[in-house]
């Protein structure tokens, strides 16, 4: 599999190469992601590869709440860093067996891991960014974990990170108790 790195700039690498047009052909790629990338990376990659912003109808709004984050200092207290990863469930057998397959996005404080929707984006965009494990859940009479390392791709990446973030889209008005 092609791999291409994602720079704390937003910029494209395929084999040290700078991607520097047609990056669609790109999106099949395994994602590695340099030391020092955060959710602010990840929109300056949008920025600077402007075809990306049109493979998700969220986007463009994520794009706009992110311009109007300050420039820096965006962190949360009691978040070391964001984690993406892969769950893969596996439900009702006996019976009608069921696999879901879902992107999560969580802030991560060593081992203690907590949900990222309720807060502002302004606390998330210098928060470093890192890829997760595959969590594969099998519900039986009792619930099994187990974790995996895994690659995702860059649409599969795009796509979830938006798809996250598109949970973060309600109006400043709706966030007065927090």
């Amino acid at each position: 599999m092609d791999t291409v790195r994602i720079a704390p700039d937003g910029g494209l690498f395929r084999d040290s190469r700078p991607v520097a047009d047609e990056p669609l052909r790109h999106l099949g790629s395994r994602v590695v992601l340099d030391p020092g990338f955060t959710l602010r990376s990840f929109f300056r990659m949008i920025e600077r590869y402007p075809d990306f912003a049109r493979l998700n109808v969220f986007l463009p709004e994520c794009l706009e709440l992110y311009r109007a984050c300050p420039a820096g200092e965006c962190t949360a207290p009691g978040i070391g860093r964001l984690e993406f990863y892969k769950t893969v469930e596996m439900s009702g057998f006996p019976g009608e067996p069921r696999l879901e397959i879902y992107h999560t996005l969580c802030g991560r404080e060593g081992e203690a891991t907590c949900e990222v929707r309720s807060l502002p984006l302004e606390q998330l965009l210098d928060l470093p960014l890192q890829i997760g494990k595959l969590k594969h859940v099998v519900f039986g009479d009792r619930v099994d974990v187990l974790e995996f390392d895994t690659v995702f791709n860059l649409f599969e990446f795009i796509e979830g990170i938006v798809w996250q973030l598109s949970f973060h889209r309600s109006p400043k008005e709706c966030a007065l108790r927090r």
